[in-house]
């Protein structure tokens, strides 16, 4: 089968406090697609649902092998999706505060792109 990309979307996400790579990697993606609309998908691509776009994620987050990739896949409503983790992002100290259950004072930082691909 051939396929088109259609767009590609950057986002950065952060968690201040909880140092989980997870949220961190899930605000990411949210940021990535906060701000677009997809109408191309029906009326340049014409797919007839949204479920048959391709979805492919990347993130870059500290400690990947402790990302939850369920949860970060579910920010996306549509699309068959898959995703991809590598080690990147950034370790900031922050300050940890004991009321918020921070482990550390650990910020950690993502990065993610979204690609979103059209079959032929």
């Amino acid at each position: 089968m051939s396929q088109k990309r259609l767009i590609i979307e950057m986002g950065m996400g952060i968690d201040q406090h909880g140092q989980s790579p997870t949220v961190a990697a899930a605000r990411a993606v949210r940021n990535a697609i906060a701000h677009n609309a997809l109408p191309g998908v029906w009326e340049v691509a014409g797919l007839e649902h949204p479920d048959q776009m391709i979805v492919e994620v990347q993130v870059a987050v500290p400690y990947p092998e402790q990302v939850e990739a369920a949860e970060v896949l579910a920010v996306l409503p549509f699309g068959q999706k898959t995703l991809t983790v590598t080690d990147g992002g950034m370790v900031v100290q922050g300050r940890a505060i004991a009321s918020l259950a921070d482990k550390n004072d650990e910020m950690l930082i993502a990065v993610a792109a979204v690609t979103v691909i059209i079959p032929d």
